[in-house]
């Protein structure tokens, strides 16, 4: 195992996952900290369910995934987050990075978010996407991670350690290559900075940052900088995305209420599509009977073809629930009825499966009791159709913020 990834949620864990395929890795993600040998691959990601949980947790689980891939054999680790920078003032990003960085000892990381194939670019230090700042997009309104400042400088410092230092590798130097990257980085390792966030604006700015970071064990980032892992070629890349064929009927659970997959649904939708809504106000039992009722009305549409089952919602409605149930209460209520309806799905033969949302892929991914994924090839930047031998099933576990309108059905084209 030549790299250990540590990712602080599902869909984020799959995301950095395929980058590295594309690199020629043969990568396998595991759920959760593993148990027993390493698998047989040059990568492996753990996936984790530790964005929102309480930062004390989410270091716990971090070091154990560390302990493991340090064990495994691991020469190099990465910390992946979302490149939205998915975070509250208390974390988690500033302790789990704070965390890895003294488990490993050493004195400076980067720290890059970045992820130009999907709109997400730095430019002094300001996350944007698309052409917006973070503070002005859709995740202003996150239900559970709102980000109200683009400053990754500002948003870092108050995450971390009193008297630590957060700095800034800006694009003037990072467009000079990864030699200026690398006096760059040396510079404000001298003045005590521990945390050096990076500019990036293109593939070849990672591939750059990525190349100055060669002796750094640690780097911390959004799947974007595993595009400059070291590269075993074109046909690499190609043997290492291979899966095996799946045939069965195919179908999508989405719980994500980002704006992207809010218009992916519209766009299924619009087309004629059939769709179940899960009134999220009806899970206050966990979704048992509105499950029930969700797989006896997909039962009969199946064999037609692909079916969507969902709770994405608006931020009005998103707020309406929350302010009755609690923001945590409502998220998990959505999570067990969603995961409920894909345990069901699977049991009436679907063998390709499409989730959308973070915490919805870790709830499913749980229910199913699925260990390990093999990653194969991308559906679209960060998102790729995934093996799971324990259940001869090929799941696609999408972020909220990912993806174009008609991403659901290009999933399910592709994995005809």
């Amino acid at each position: 195992m030549r790299y250990g990834v540590i990712a602080d949620d599902f869909t984020g864990a799959t995301d950095v996952a395929s980058m590295l395929v594309r690199a020629g890795l043969r990568t396998v993600q595991a759920i959760g900290v593993p148990r027993g040998p390493a698998p047989d691959a040059d990568a492996v990601v753990v996936a984790l369910k530790s964005r929102t949980t309480p930062a004390a947790a989410a270091v716990a689980e971090s070091l154990a995934a560390l302990e493991w891939l340090r064990a495994a054999g691991a020469r190099r680790f990465y910390f992946k987050y979302c490149s939205t920078f998915d975070s509250t003032p208390q974390g988690n990003i500033g302790p789990v990075a704070d965390a890895l960085m003294h488990a490993l000892g050493t004195d400076l990381t980067v720290v890059c978010p970045a992820f130009p194939e999907n709109g997400r670019t730095i430019y002094m230090g300001h996350l944007f996407v698309g052409e917006a700042l973070l503070s002005d997009s859709g995740m202003r309104d996150h239900p559970l991670t709102p980000m109200r400042d683009a400053s990754l400088v500002r948003l870092l410092q108050g995450q971390v350690p009193a008297g630590q230092q957060v700095g800034l590798v800006p694009h003037a130097i990072v467009a000079q290559g990864a030699e200026a990257v690398r006096g760059k980085l040396a510079a404000l390792r001298a003045t005590g900075v521990r945390y050096a966030v990076t500019d990036a604006l293109t593939n070849q700015d990672l591939c750059a940052i990525a190349e100055a970071c060669e002796e750094l064990p640690l780097v911390t980032a959004a799947s974007g900088l595993a595009l400059g892992m070291k590269s075993g070629g074109a046909a690499a890349a190609a043997q290492a995305a291979q899966l095996p064929p799946v045939g069965g009927a195919a179908a999508v659970v989405s719980g994500s209420c980002s704006v992207a997959t809010q218009g992916q649904v519209a766009n299924w939708m619009d087309a004629g599509r059939p769709a179940f809504k899960v009134d999220a106000a009806r899970c206050e039992d966990g979704g048992a009977a509105l499950a029930q009722e969700a797989l006896a009305w997909a039962a009969s549409r199946l064999p037609a073809g692909p079916v969507l089952v969902y709770a994405t919602a608006n931020p009005a409605e998103v707020r309406a629930v929350q302010q009755r149930f609690g923001v945590e209460r409502a998220g998990a209520m959505v999570e067990a009825c969603l995961a409920r309806v894909a345990r069901g799905l699977v049991d009436q033969g679907v063998r390709r499966l499409v989730i959308a949302g973070g915490e919805t892929s870790g709830a499913v991914v749980k229910e199913l009791e699925i260990a390990q994924l093999r990653i194969g090839p991308t559906i679209a930047p960060g998102v790729p159709w995934t093996w799971a031998p324990q259940r001869g099933l090929l799941l696609a576990l999408k972020s909220g913020n990912f993806g174009t309108p008609d991403f659901f059905e290009r999933a399910i084209a592709m994995s005809a």
